[in-house]
């Protein structure tokens, strides 16, 4: 079957990679263009991009999914499905239905739950012991669609940072991906809708979202208790970005790792403006 890939960082690089290996090669990549990363502000190619240029795969980059001739491109290649993994466009309906099929929707959480931007920082946030991803339908509407399977994590994820469950929960939807893919007509007649009465939905994470303040986390390292618990969440579920941070001396600080240690709150790692990180 001819399958087209959306997708973009880091998260879509190492599902598409998994797939190429076990013999799912697409005839497309879609992602987002090259962009200017760091201080000096070097362009930088998406790593699907590289994975795709090293499977020798054709790649469109796409500041606007409405505009241009690829999809005369893609109706060429007359897909049988798609799958979108991480792929910060919007895709429209009509898009969404070239593939004859339809188009797989990879999202890290256990849908209905945490729809939206950031299921995988929710579910650190929440003090979530349980999370997982869903492959589902997609239509026009944010992570809606009926669902083909799903799976969770077999290990609870309570001390777990979001870079180490963002890389598992990636590797977990490319192999879901795998087994689903050779009975992927049957999966998609047999495809159940999901249960609106129990939809929560996330937001994108904004920098003031990582802001932790002085007098909170003061109240966390003396004396403990519920918002101890808070801060060690948004630190393990906000770095490295937007990254937790605070004001310390009229400096800023960024809190990079931290421990629950009887109770209290103990920063292990923080990296002051102007200096290196440094461990504490």
């Amino acid at each position: 079957m001819r399958y087209i890939f959306f997708g973009t960082p880091k998260f879509a690089a190492i599902i598409l990679e998994k797939l190429i290996k076990a013999g799912h090669i697409p005839s497309a990549v879609i992602c987002n263009p090259d962009k200017p990363v760091g201080r000096k502000k070097i362009i930088t190619a998406p790593e699907i991009k590289l994975i795709a240029q090293k499977y020798n795969i054709k790649v469109f980059q796409l500041k606007n999914l409405e505009i241009g001739n690829w999809k005369l491109e893609i109706d060429e290649i007359k897909p049988d499905f798609a799958i979108v993994a991480a792929y910060s466009q919007i895709i429209p309906k009509e898009i969404l239905k070239i593939p004859q099929l339809g188009t797989i929707g990879v999202h890290p959480s256990l849908l209905p739950k945490y729809r939206g931007a950031s299921p995988i920082q929710n579910a650190i946030l929440n003090g979530d012991e349980i999370t997982g991803t869903t492959l589902y339908l997609m239509d026009e509407k944010i992570d809606h669609g009926p669902i083909l399977a799903k799976r969770e994590l077999e290990f609870p994820i309570s001390n777990f940072q979001f870079s180490k469950l963002y890389n598992a929960l990636a590797k977990l939807s490319a192999d879901l991906l795998i087994e689903t893919l050779p009975n992927i007509e049957e999966k998609i007649k047999n495809a159940t809708m999901q249960n609106e009465s129990q939809v929560t939905y996330t937001k994108k994470i904004a920098i003031k979202d990582a802001f932790i303040k002085p007098d909170d986390l003061e109240k966390a390292q003396n004396k403990g208790g519920k918002i101890a618990l808070e801060i060690e969440q948004k630190i393990r579920a906000l770095n490295p970005e937007p990254g937790t941070f605070t004001f310390i001396n009229n400096k800023r600080v960024k809190i990079l790792e931290s421990k629950i240690v009887e109770g209290k709150l103990k920063l292990t790692k923080i990296q002051v403006e102007g200096k290196k990180p440094t461990l504490i």
